[in-house]
């Protein structure tokens, strides 16, 4: 078998590819790839595994997984935990954390030739309109242009690195309630030096188009909170990342059209969805700014997490949580419990700044963005909606209210969560003076279905008559 992106035409050169196989991916699933093996003949003629006699050909020895817990499997089957999506995305996260850097030249000089080929297998598959073929290709062109000096600055930086490469949901297993990467890309170097991001997009990708929407954005902001605040400044090659990541899959399944004896109509179907992914992630919306305030225990993370998925562009909003800037700031876990000096209002003041900040980061890359803290000062609100108005974005500030027994009762509920309020601070909070409140004031006393569909409403209301 030779190929222009592979050649394992002579045992030798099959040998090297089954070793390099258990090579590159032992980092990412040691229990799962073992071994080497030699299929040998002996002077009788018999194959055996690992015999005495002559190698006739190499094999890589695996351990047995349930196949019926890969990720694509999961997320066709219903909505993914919680706790599983914060999994995937440190498993990838640490991948990216020991993979070696790698030739950012080498990687950008190939975006080009990526576009291309997913273009004309397009077109040779004559499967879809050429005029949206013409669109997507004219328009990934035009993304890569803007974005090249972001690459080339990501390269310096080292985000440039040998990752896994093949990172679809289908390539992600639960072992032991673990997920585990596999079957990463061994017989190409190129293929796989590529920027963190780009190798993230495809897992996102996949969600989106298993429309598992909100599993997509957890797993989106879950990433960005756990590594370099260097990512949220290469937001603008998102959109590109994620159409070339579909685009790829639609090539994938059109390729294996041509050799499919049935379930044709399965897979010009699958390979629609993809293309259609595609077309819509390289013409992202313009980006806008939600702040979400109130009190303890009015129920602001919940909302700012159901709302994150549901503002374009995709994969949804990035989330900006002043208890977690608060930990980070302290270099301290989530819910780890930080002393009554790390809520001093200098401190207070910057975790603020910080918040503002970073908004504008993600605002200045186009994409959107949901803040969310208590916002009980008329300063602190002003200043995240002069975030909003140097980026020339859309600007939608919530206000959430409950009464005291409510926010208590919620609070005290809570378990494992970045916030460290209390019943008795709850209760402080009552003497607050938050001024004029010019923001859109929302009742948090029901469930969160219902504020959440209250706010959804008013956001599409506010930004039709902006």
């Amino acid at each position: 078998m030779r190929f222009p992106f592979l050649d394992y035409s002579t045992l030798a050169k099959r040998k090297t590819a089954c070793d390099d196989e258990i090579r590159v991916n032992r980092q990412f699933a040691p229990q799962v790839y073992r071994r080497v093996v030699p299929i040998t003949r002996d002077s009788d003629g018999h194959l055996g595994i690992d015999g005495a006699g002559t190698p006739i050909e190499f094999a890589v020895e695996m351990a047995r997984f349930d196949e019926r817990q890969t990720i694509d499997h999961l997320a066709e089957a219903g909505p993914l935990d919680a706790g599983l999506v914060d999994g995937i995305a440190d498993a990838i996260a640490n991948s990216h954390k020991v993979a070696p850097r790698a030739d950012a030249v080498r990687w950008i000089r190939s975006i080009a030739g990526i576009i291309a080929d997913n273009t004309a297998a397009s077109l040779a598959a004559g499967r879809f309109a050429a005029d949206e073929i013409d669109d997507l290709h004219k328009a990934s062109l035009a993304a890569f242009s803007r974005i090249r000096g972001c690459l080339e600055q990501r390269g310096r930086q080292g985000q440039v690195r040998r990752c896994h490469g093949d990172l679809h949901l289908a390539n992600i297993v639960l072992i032991d309630q673990k997920p585990v990467l596999f079957d990463a890309i061994e017989f190409d170097e190129t293929i796989a030096s590529i920027d963190v991001l780009y190798d993230l997009a495809f897992a996102l990708m996949d969600l989106l188009r298993y429309r598992r929407r909100a599993e997509a954005n957890r797993l989106f902001n879950r990433y960005l909170s756990i590594t370099p605040p260097e990512n949220l400044d290469a937001l603008s090659a998102l959109p590109l990342f994620l159409s070339m990541r579909s685009a790829i899959r639609a090539h994938v399944l059109l390729v294996r059209l041509d050799r499919a004896t049935s379930d044709q109509a399965g897979i010009i179907e699958t390979a629609g969805a993809y293309f259609g992914l595609a077309r819509a992630s390289i013409h992202p919306p313009a980006p806008m700014l939600i702040a979400v305030g109130g009190l303890s225990g009015t129920g602001k993370s919940v909302l700012a997490r159901a709302l994150a998925p549901l503002v374009a562009p995709l994969p949804g909003a990035v989330v900006l949580r002043s208890d977690v800037l608060r930990k980070q700031l302290f270099a301290v876990g989530e819910t780890e419990r930080l002393p009554a000096n790390a809520y001093d209002a200098e401190v207070g003041a910057q975790i603020y700044d910080t918040m503002a900040r970073r908004a504008s980061q993600v605002l200045a890359q186009g994409h959107s963005v949901i803040v969310d803290a208590v916002f009980a000062r008329e300063a602190e609100r002003a200043a995240i909606r002069d975030a909003a108005r140097r980026a020339d974005t859309g600007f939608v500030g919530l206000f959430l209210v409950a009464d005291l027994a409510t926010r208590q009762s919620r609070v005290e509920r809570r378990k494992a969560d970045a916030s460290d309020a209390t019943p008795e601070i709850a209760e402080l909070q009552e003497t607050y003076d938050a001024g004029t409140i010019d923001w859109e004031v929302v009742s948090a006393a029901g469930t969160p279905e219902a504020v959440l569909q209250e706010c959804e409403k008013l956001i599409a209301d506010l930004t039709t008559a902006s």
